[in-house]
Parts: structure tokens; sequence; C-alpha cells
């Protein structure tokens, strides 16, 4: 591997000119110093020997390869996270803009770092093309040394915190693969010339080995939107996360009413009780009831909360749902500061003024009797019980007594088959692409949550899912088809076409340089 590598860097010429160098400038100072000059053997002691400039050049070369090498490997660790990160961003369970602005910085600092490394790659190359030795600044090696540690530092947070993320990134591949393969039959043709000029067997065999697995991969690929274009299922339908909260404080009925103008469906919520058992609407319970978007601290410092019953609902309704959506749409501003926590039965009436149906997660600590007061409230609201998309799983045989006209609507496959329902809640990577159309082909309702990227929507259209909750509304109903479809056929043969092309490049440069 070192000799491949030596020769790579043009080892063997550089030996011979810098012995040349060192011979003439040995022989030059004892000519200018007249001591040497009376000493002719001192003279020969001062001889640098081709076996010590050999042994020189070696462990120079050898380290200049080594660093080559770290340079490759941590840019496409690099590149692999900076892919992770794009790919996860769709997951931000609390959308609230100034968390996504955070996100946005660390991808900016992620992307100049990265392009760093790119041109640090580049300049490689040239080197090894001009046959030079690499000689990174040690600013650069503390670099890489920083960006390994960032990138196993975001790994190991993913791992232990986020576990749930990780399959997002295989689901990825069916929306890049066969680009992300276009792009690596691309560098490798770019990259072949160096490899070419100077490769030894185990270089020559590794770069033929990667290129026949990149070249043949897209037999492997299997992506839903490989597809005929007239055979693309419908668009999936909008269900508003907590409403539109990308563009109104979530849970509030500036929220909702904004989703209402992006054609939404469904609202989507979560309900909890009063201590005077009044049902509103709020995500956040437990440890962090009220704290992140309210301004509960301010209005009661001295009372203790932990979950809904510490309040009742004129206390609840003091409280301000808004401000701290200002902070980061301050065009918003005015509406925005106005926003209080709505009760569920002003979701209900808004819900019948559109004909948009109602889905929630119930949080509470008395689940049995909470229900039989929620299940009331609807009853009351007058609203048409078709409209109502019963999710919680608990009583549910009670709720289907009182409220037959609920349609009930289950978290697993498992219970929904059990119960003979037909309409399924899941997260979008608990089902393959392949198990969604498969329901479906079963008339089986199936709505995947969280969906707020182009990419992942268009995934899910070509997969056939029915809806999808998400909190990008206001973006996926622009969409009018998804954002690639291909027929099979037609995928075959760019791809046949384009390592074909690649190949022939390849093999002319490699006769070309011999």
């Amino acid at each position: 591997m070192l000799e491949s590598c030596h020769s790579l860097f043009g080892f063997n010429s550089l030996v011979a000119h810098t012995h040349t160098y060192f011979h003439f400038y040995t022989h030059t100072q004892h000519i200018n110093d007249f001591d040497y000059y009376l000493n002719p053997d001192d003279f020969k002691s001062f001889e640098v020997s081709k076996a010590e400039t050999f042994i020189f050049l070696f462990f120079s070369h050898q380290r200049a390869c080594c660093w080559f090498s770290v340079l490759t490997l941590v840019s496409l660790l690099s590149l692999c996270w900076m892919y992770v990160c794009l790919v996860t961003f769709n997951d931000q369970d609390d959308v609230n803009c100034f968390i996504l602005s955070q996100r946005l910085r660390r991808h900016i600092c992620m992307s100049c770092y990265k392009m760093n490394l790119l041109s640090l790659q580049i300049f490689a190359l040239f080197q090894v093309l001009l046959g030079e030795p690499l000689d990174l600044h040690w600013l650069h090696k503390v670099l890489l040394f920083l960006g390994v540690i960032f990138i196993a530092f975001g790994v190991a947070g993913i791992s232990l915190k986020w576990q749930q993320e990780w399959p997002t990134v295989p689901l990825s591949l069916q929306a890049t693969a066969p680009f992300l393969q276009f792009g690596a039959v691309g560098a490798l043709t770019l990259l072949s010339p160096f490899v070419f000029r100077g490769s030894k067997f185990l270089i020559a065999v590794v770069f033929v080995t990667v290129s026949t697995a990149i070249f043949l991969c897209p037999l492997y690929i299997q992506s839903p939107c490989l597809i005929e274009m007239h055979k693309l299922p419908e668009k999936p339908k909008l269900i508003g996360h907590r409403g539109a909260p990308m563009l109104a404080p979530e849970n509030t009925m500036m929220s909702f009413n904004s989703s209402v103008t992006c054609g939404v469906t469904a609202f989507e919520t979560d309900v909890q009780l009063s201590e005077d058992r009044v049902p509103f609407l709020m995500h956040d319970h437990k440890a962090e009831f009220l704290r992140r978007t309210t301004n509960v601290k301010d209005k009661f410092p001295d009372k203790y909360f932990s979950h809904s019953s510490n309040f009742t609902w004129e206390e609840l309704k003091s409280l301000n749902a808004g401000e701290w959506f200002i902070k980061v749409r301050p065009g918003v501003k005015r509406k925005a500061r106005r926003q209080t926590i709505p009760s569920l039965l002003q979701l209900l009436n808004l819900a019948k003024q559109h004909n948009v149906s109602v889905v929630f997660d119930l949080y509470s600590p008395d689940v049995e009797n909470d229900t039989e007061d929620i299940v009331s409230t609807i009853l009351s609201s007058g609203i048409d019980q078709s409209l109502i998309l019963w999710l919680p799983p608990e009583k549910r045989d009670y709720v289907d007594k009182i409220a037959p006209g609920f349609i009930q609507v289950y978290k697993n496959t498992k219970d929904m088959l059990n119960k003979t329902g037909n309409h399924l809640n899941v997260k979008y990577s608990t089902l393959s692409m392949k198990q969604i159309s498969d329901l479906r082909s079963m008339n089986i309702t199936v709505n995947l949550w969280v969906v707020n990227e182009r990419w992942l929507f268009s995934l899910l259209w070509c997969a056939g899912a029915s809806s999808v909750t998400t909190n990008s509304c206001h973006l996926l109903k622009k969409m009018n088809e998804p954002d690639w479809v291909m027929a099979h056929d037609t995928y075959k043969v760019i791809w046949i076409s384009v390592d074909v092309v690649s190949f022939v490049i390849m093999i002319g440069l490699y006769i070309f340089q011999r």
C-alpha cells in the first residue's frame, strides 16, 4: 500500500531530485567555507548518502500518504454527516422558528467546514497530479481533528437520545439513491486520471472494485417513485399538526385558521382538561406543561404546576400563548401577541364551520373520566360525528357505543386488524413503502406523521399514503406532483448510458496517460 501511495505522489523521481539537490547544496557549502575546503576528510563526512536521502523521503512521503488518506476519509465522513443532518431535519417535534433558525445556523457552519475540506481535497488532488508531496498546515490538521470529534458527538447524540431518527436515513435513500449514484459515477470519472497516473496494483484493485460496486448498485435501488406517471396515486391529503405552526403559534386559533387557508382536511391537536373539567388545547404536559409556549412563569410565579388540573379554565385563558412566537416572526407581532389558549369547543366550532375533521391526542392523569367529559363536549358542540377521528385507545368501546359515528383511528396495525378497523395513524418510518401500498390496496386509510420536507412527502405520495400530518401545509399544498417520478425502464436506460459513458471516458484517459 505504501509503495502504491509513494508512486501516487511521484516518490521515485523525488528521491533522485532530492538526492541531487542535497549533494549540490553540501558541495557548494564546503567550497564556500574555507576551513572545510582545506580539510577534505571533513568535507566527505558531510556528504549525504543516497541511502540517507531515501530514508528521509520514505518517511516524509509515508506521512504525506497518511495525511492524504485522513483528509479523504474525513471529507467522506463529513459529507455523510451533512446528509444525515439534512434528511433528519424533517423531524422537529417543536416547530418553532427559533429552534429552526438554530438548526439552520448549525447547517451553515457545517457547510463552511465542508467547503474548507473540499478545497483541501482539491488542493491535495492537484498535488498528486503534479507529483508533489502533501504538506498540510497545522491549522488544517487541527480542523480535521475537531471535525471528527464534532461528528462523533453528533452520532453519539442521535444514537443515545434520538434513536428513532436513524430509520429516516435509509428511507431517504429511496428518494436520493438514483441521483447519488449518478454523482458517484461522475466523481469516479473525475478521479480516474489521478489513479491511472501513478497507481500500483493495490490501488488499481481497490478503484476497480469500488467502481464496479457503484456501476451496478442500481440493481438494488428500490423506490416507489420509479413508476409510470399515469400510475401515480392521488396526492395525500394534508392534516395540520397543531394548526400551521410555521405560520402562527402552535395550538392557537390563529394557527388553526392559518391551516384552513392551506386547505387541510383535518386539524390535529392535543387535549387536556383543566381543574374545572374544561377540555383545552395544549401539547406540552408533565414537567414541560405551559412553560415553552406561554408566560405562565411570569403570570403565576408562585404557583406549582406540572399538569393541567393545577389550573382552572379562567386561569388558563389569562395566559398569553403567542408572545414566544414573536421573537422569531416579528411580521405577525400584533396578531400573535393576542393569542390565548383555546378550548376544545372553540376548535370544534371552527371545524364545523369549515367542514374540517378533528383528530387529537389525549394527555390526562385521569383518562377514564376525562374521556367521558371530552365525548360529552364533542356531542354538545353539534359537530357532525363523522368529522371526529377518535385516536385515544382508552375506553374505545365506550366511545364507540356513545358516539358510533366517530371514526375509530388506530396507532398500530395489529390493533386495527384485531378491531377490524380501516384507519391507521403512525409515524412515517414505522411502515415500509411496500406496506403502505399493500394497506392502501386493502382499502385502509393510512395517515403518516409528521411530514415536513418535500422529499419525504414525494416519497409517501408515490407509495400511496392517504394523508400526512404536517407542520408545513403552506409549502406542501403548492406541490402538484412529486419532486420526481420516473418509469423504471427509463431509469434503466439512463443508468446504463451513464455507466457506459463513464467507462469509455476512463478507458480513454487510461490510454492517453499510458
